[in-house]
């Protein structure tokens, strides 16, 4: 078995192995970063910085002269400008915060991608991810004739090729680097909900009637391993359940209430944010922004020495 097969077969492995959590397991899926931070309405604009930035740009912006920070935002509104027109719209603004906002999983995406793409054309074809993580196993098929877990790779095969095809959007069988993204993570992508949901069911559903009943629902979250009292969060997850998940109230979810339990219907955090930005910077009022409008008004959208250095005084004057 030669190294990269080893490394995808440990990498699965370690999939399986957390296919049965010990602990309580989150599967609720909220927006990103954004969602858990205060907005608040002051001069320092943090909670735009970090909006429009994200977090670790934020904070080197704040280490750049007034000058430079203006240079950079400028580049930026670029970017933004999609269609190239000369404004920035609220929904080019939405895209853009949510992109930044889920940065991570193109990171995570670009750490992998030569790994699978074998024949270096920017692609990543069905076949090639089949043989880099399927490959030991499809020439070795009789090594793995015991595998009796809910995740054997018997099973993981046509459900990985199952997701590639919803996240494949022009049906050619060759991800594209946003379409290779949206397959490793399908939850940040809306177009691949269904599979999300899906793929709960298939994950939770043990007795494969197509329904979650509370008992699956509980063991998902929780191994009772000991034999002892079910924790009272357990307990409070119960009622929970026949409260708040089963809808219907016919004793198990089916696929759309599973839907409303790990995609609830959130504020949309980007959608306001993108439209605080326009109507504080919009000066003429048309409901867009020009590059020269987000430039009068940089420091909203990005910090610098200066605004960092503000706040500072700020700071210790209210610690006085």
């Amino acid at each position: 078995m030669d190294v990269l097969c080893i490394l995808c077969f440990l990498s699965l492995c370690s999939c399986l192995a957390y296919g049965k959590p010990t602990l309580r397991k989150e599967r609720i899926r909220h927006d990103s970063e954004l969602s858990r931070q205060p907005h608040e309405d002051n001069k320092s604009h943090q909670y735009d910085h970090e909006a429009f930035l994200g977090k670790e740009d934020a904070k080197t912006f704040d280490q750049l002269s007034p000058e430079e920070s203006r240079e950079r935002l400028g580049k930026i509104v670029d970017r933004i400008d999609g269609d190239s027109d000369g404004y920035i719209t609220t929904n080019e603004l939405k895209s853009w915060i949510k992109r930044v906002q889920k940065r991570y999983v193109y990171e995570n995406m670009a750490k992998v991608w030569s790994d699978y793409d074998l024949n270096k054309d920017n692609k990543i074809s069905w076949e090639e991810y089949k043989k880099v993580t399927y490959g030991y196993y499809l020439a070795n098929p009789e090594e793995f004739e015991d595998a009796t877990d809910q995740f054997s790779f018997k099973k993981m095969l046509p459900r990985d090729e199952r997701r590639f095809k919803a996240a494949d959007l022009d049906g050619d069988l060759a991800a594209e680097r946003e379409e290779f993204t949206a397959f490793l993570h399908p939850e940040e992508f809306d177009h691949m909900k269904e599979i999300v949901i899906l793929e709960t069911l298939e994950d939770i559903d043990k007795n494969g009637d197509g329904f979650v009943d509370e008992d699956e629902y509980i063991e998902d979250m929780f191994a009772h391993e000991d034999g002892g009292p079910e924790p009272d969060w357990v307990k409070t997850e119960r009622d929970q359940f026949s409260d708040f998940r089963d809808l219907n109230k016919d004793g198990k979810m089916d696929l759309e209430e599973i839907h409303h339990w790990i995609l609830p219907q959130d504020y949309d955090h980007a959608q306001a944010e993108a439209r605080h930005l326009v109507y504080e910077s919009d000066i003429d009022k048309d409901q867009m922004l020009t590059k020269e409008e987000i430039l009068e008004n940089w420091n909203m959208f990005v910090g610098s020495q200066a605004t960092n250095y503000g706040e500072d005084l700020t700071r210790n004057h209210d610690e006085l």
